[in-house]
């Protein structure tokens, strides 16, 4: 088998020099353990955190995936399940029922799809949407690094939810393009192309009810100025200081009192308890052809610390997959 292991520490951008990947025998099954093959695996924006303290140097790296069962010493598992586990950045694992779980394939539902919108980036949304921001039929949301896994698999959320508009914002006029014409928002623009504030405006000129927050700074700051009275912010991630820019605090923070606004953040895997809700809404969408899962796919796990350096460029449209 092979895995990927963190050499170095960034500073700043992450490099793939900071990676080797390296061949070792593949674990021995032991009673209670299951021996998969992985068939997906995930790179997410949260990884580049964990870089920084959370990865040890040189130990296979934590990541979720896909595999397949290829020998099994535990009931509840046999040879060709699908399984979901967290032992990702490397060609093969050894899981225990205790930290992985069961996927049921469901005809007409890719098996990506567990790792897109069926998986956390999905759950992410959901709980955003249904659980923090508590989005209401006919309402206006706006969501920032929309062409990414959370953010489609938001949009498209949104429309089920019922939203009345659906803003999204991205890193480049051809992404926000595909944004309206196919992932379905109402209006996209390019924060690259104007001040924020004044972008938003223009897409949602009678305000927004409700802001997913994926980058923070001035995305957060122009949310502030156009959400509504009691209007109310779900706080996802803040990607716009993960290579350690200095965060500023909003120059309007303090209207969040003013116009009795509501930010909340967030853990998805304190909110593990919601994925069957997102099943039930989403597998017949699937099923049907209604909803898609927004994805990148790169073939090959030696394209996988480029994928990872890939996603944290923004050169993805939906969930970044390396498929094996």
């Amino acid at each position: 088998m092979t895995e990927i292991q963190l050499v170095a520490r960034p500073n700043g951008v992450p490099t793939a020099d900071l990676f080797a990947f390296v061949d070792t025998e593949p674990p021995e099954v032991q009673p209670g353990t299951a021996l998969v093959a992985n068939l997906y695996l995930s790179v997410d924006p949260y990884m580049r955190e964990c870089m920084d303290d959370i990865w040890e140097l040189n130990s296979p790296l934590e990541g979720r995936a896909l595999g397949r069962v290829l020998e099994s010493r535990t009931p509840e598992y046999k040879v060709g399940d699908i399984v979901f586990h967290g032992n990702g950045w490397r060609t093969h694992a050894l899981v225990t029922p205790g930290e992985s779980r069961l996927i049921k394939e469901e005809a007409g539902v890719p098996l990506s799809a567990h790792l897109g919108i069926l998986g956390g980036t999905g759950l992410s949304a959901y709980v955003a949407l249904g659980r923090v921001s508590k989005l209401q039929p006919g309402e206006t949301i706006f969501i920032s690094a929309a062409a990414g896994g959370v953010g489609t698999a938001a949009g498209r959320l949104a429309k089920l939810f019922g939203a009345g508009r659906v803003i999204g914002s991205t890193g480049s006029r051809g992404k926000a393009e595909h944004l309206v014409s196919e992932v379905g928002f109402d209006a996209a623009f390019c924060y690259r192309d104007g001040p924020i504030v004044d972008s938003l405006a223009k897409a949602a000129p009678d305000g927004i009810d409700v802001y997913l927050d994926n980058v923070g700074g001035e995305h957060l700051a122009a949310a502030i100025d156009i959400l509504k009275q009691r209007g109310r912010i779900a706080w996802c991630g803040a990607v716009s200081s993960y290579n350690h820019e200095a965060p500023v605090a909003p120059r309007n923070l303090f209207d969040i009192v003013g116009k009795e606004l509501r930010l909340e953040g967030f853990l998805v895997r304190e909110n593990l308890d919601a994925r069957p809700e997102l099943y039930d809404r989403l597998i017949p969408e699937l099923q049907a052809g209604r909803v898609v899962s927004d994805e990148t796919i790169v073939t090959g796990f030696d394209g996988m610390v480029e994928a990872f350096l890939a996603m944290l460029r923004g050169e993805n449209r939906g969930k970044m997959i390396v498929r094996l």
